[in-house]
Order: structure tokens, then C-alpha cells, then sequence
């Protein structure tokens, strides 16, 4: 004990002072000397609690919602009825919108998309550098998108916004 605290490392005062030599383990309990051990690693993000929703955004009350549409595209695209598709598809035609307004179901829109090339802004702008991608890294997607007048105009809805909709 030193001066009402315990210490377990050396003090060296110069040639005038004194010295004490502890042979204490660095492993026992902490004091303001003992903050040497193993660091704790440290986490900045906010964790997610297991009982909180997820955001609004993130949230699907579909699984594998993108193979979905997936098979929604194909099966589409191959139908010799799309109206029957539709209804088999419980795609309402006259529905209400979440935000109360009635939504009429004109156009159903699908298109590829495949990325063949990649842009890199060079420092403080003003040019670029584009590299067309190798195989590998080509990306092709399907979009999916519900068109529906609101009386007012088009609204352009994925089919995870469909499914919201309340049939009239």
C-alpha cells in the first residue's frame, strides 16, 4: 500500500529517492494500474436489439422477395394470358394505396439490365476512367415495376409495394 493505493509497478525516484519492487501479477484486479491487460475491442455502431422491429425500409414479409420476382418476370413474359397471370398472381387491378388513394392498375414494366463497363472519377473531378469489366464481373438484373394511375398520375411500384395494396 502507497499512499492509500496499491501499486505494482516500479517507482524510481532518482538517486535522492527510493524504489519499491512489488512482485505482483498484472493479472488480478483493476486499479487505476491495472488498465494494461488485453484491450476489449471496442464497437461504434449501435447494436441491434433481438426484440426491436427492423427499419420500415428493410422490412419483407416476403422471403427471397427478389427471386420472386424473378420467376414473376419469366413466368410473365411466357404467359399467353397476362390478365389470368395477374390474377393468378394476386396482382390487384382497382386498389387502394396506402396512402388511402385508389390506384388503377395500367401497365406491368419489365426490363434487363446488364452492366458492362465501370467509371472511376479521376482526384477533383472533372475527368473520369472507364474500364470495361471482365466476364466475372458483369452484373445483369430484371426490373420489375407495377404502373398505376392515382387519378393525378402514374405511380411506378415494385412488386413489394403491390402486395400492400388492399383490393377494392
Amino acid at each position: 500500500m502507497h499512499r492509500g493505493h496499491d501499486h505494482d509497478h516500479h517507482h524510481d525516484h532518482g538517486a535522492g529517492g527510493h524504489s519499491h519492487g512489488h512482485a505482483h501479477s498484472h493479472s488480478h484486479a483493476s486499479g487505476h494500474n491495472h488498465g494494461h491487460g488485453p484491450s476489449h475491442v471496442a464497437q461504434w455502431q449501435t447494436p441491434h436489439l433481438p426484440d426491436a422491429p427492423p427499419p420500415e425500409e428493410h422490412r419483407h414479409e416476403e422471403p427471397d422477395l427478389d427471386l420472386v420476382e424473378q420467376a414473376f418476370v419469366e413466368g410473365f413474359a411466357a404467359a399467353s394470358d397476362p390478365t389470368s397471370f395477374l390474377r393468378l398472381a394476386r396482382v390487384p387491378f382497382d386498389a387502394i394505396a396506402e396512402d388511402g388513394a385508389r390506384v388503377s392498375l395500367l401497365r406491368v414494366e419489365s426490363n434487363a439490365a446488364t452492366d458492362v463497363g465501370a467509371v472511376m472519377p479521376h482526384l477533383g473531378g472533372g475527368s473520369f476512367r472507364y474500364d470495361p469489366l471482365p466476364k466475372a464481373m458483369v452484373s445483369r438484373r430484371q426490373q420489375l415495376r407495377f404502373v398505376y394511375f392515382d387519378g393525378k398520375g402514374l405511380r411506378q411500384l415494385p412488386l413489394a409495394d403491390v402486395r400492400k395494396l388492399t383490393e377494392t
